[in-house]
């Protein structure tokens, strides 16, 4: 008698949307999804910060169009939730306060709006109950002051402030003292088992150190590093950690975190552009789109093709303010 294969588990899919350039990615974004993944079934929730205290001027969605192509055309739920404590002095903690609103005791994974979805996100065999998070990420937190605390110091003093063992995080095929031996993600996606519970604990850890922080902190530049600072420690506190090779498809060939629309044509694969130009064909998702003007110009008037022909993909240069001084000498430089 044959055995049935185990299907994965339905999981809910959250980015966060509103007025300005956020609005035409969350929409890019839920476009791709449908385009690249039919058969995803789970929900797919854009999070919209709602005005308040926190947040100057009203941070909600502001084209009718896009809000009508999320939920009419792309099957999205506009969900909105309170900025409590970040809003607009920390807009990254849009991430943090969203994932209150997320299904109790159902699994999600979150991205950041400017990601593509390439392939199919629902055939990945993702474990929510070992959660992580992006490894598409450079040392750019903490600082190592000059007399010290080092690396070590630094990162070993957070986990003692919130009484996780901090020893099995290390990767200890990498150098001690060498930014790449601790645990240190990209927030730019992450999952876990239950969006208010994880996000319960991200928002504690991360006021936490904002407001409470070890003394090895003192030195430590938090904006806009907060939110990947906390993640680790929230990922090891559920038993979770560096993906593992099933999940090389994010930030692989099934999603493309371009972060600027100019180094999306600047330096990723000829794939992610194809995909890109897939995506915006249909007429309904090219007029929604063509309101922001870097989408506008990049994608529609061939912009982004010239931003291509200035760089050999093969022979990047190895710093990205190199290619951000060559797009903007040229113009082509569009957030």
């Amino acid at each position: 008698m044959a055995t049935k294969r185990k299907k994965s588990k339905a999981f809910n899919i959250v980015v966060v949307a509103q007025g300005g350039r956020l609005q035409y990615e969350a929409a890019l974004f839920a476009a791709s999804l449908r385009h690249f993944d039919a058969g995803f079934k789970g929900r797919l929730i854009v999070a919209e910060p709602q005005p308040g205290a926190r947040w100057g001027q009203d941070p909600r969605i502001t084209s009718p169009a896009v809000r009508k192509l999320l939920e009419e055309e792309l099957g999205a739920e506009i969900v909105p939730f309170e900025s409590r404590h970040f809003g607009e002095a920390y807009p990254y903690g849009n991430k943090i306060e969203a994932l209150r609103e997320l299904p109790e005791g159902e699994p999600f994974v979150f991205f950041d709006s400017d990601t593509l979805v390439t392939g199919a996100l629902s055939a990945l065999k993702i474990d929510f109950d070992r959660p992580a998070a992006s490894m598409r990420r450079e040392g750019t937190w903490p600082e190592v002051p000059l007399y010290g605390p080092g690396y070590g110091g630094i990162w070993k003093s957070l986990y003692d402030k919130f009484g996780l063992e901090f020893e099995s995080t290390l990767d200890t095929s990498q150098p001690d003292e060498y930014w790449r031996r601790y645990l240190y993600f990209n927030a730019g996606w992450f999952f876990g088992p239950c969006g208010p519970s994880f996000g319960r604990r991200f928002e504690e850890y991360a006021l936490a150190i904002r407001d409470d922080g070890p003394d090895e902190l003192a030195c430590q530049e938090l904006d806009p590093w907060l939110d990947q600072v906390a993640l680790p420690l929230v990922i090891h506190s559920f038993g979770g950690g560096r993906p593992g090779p099933e999940l090389d498809g994010l930030d692989g060939d099934v999603t493309c975190h371009w972060r600027v629309m100019s180094l999306l044509y600047a330096r990723e694969a000829d794939a992610v552009v194809e995909a890109l130009g897939a995506v915006t064909a249909p007429n309904k998702v090219k007029k929604v789109l063509k309101e922001y003007d870097p989408f506008k110009r990049l994608i529609f008037q061939n912009k982004g093709e010239k931003a291509r022909a200035l760089f050999d993909r093969a022979q990047m240069p190895r710093k990205e303010q190199a290619i951000r001084n060559r797009l903007k000498r040229e113009n082509l430089w569009m957030r």
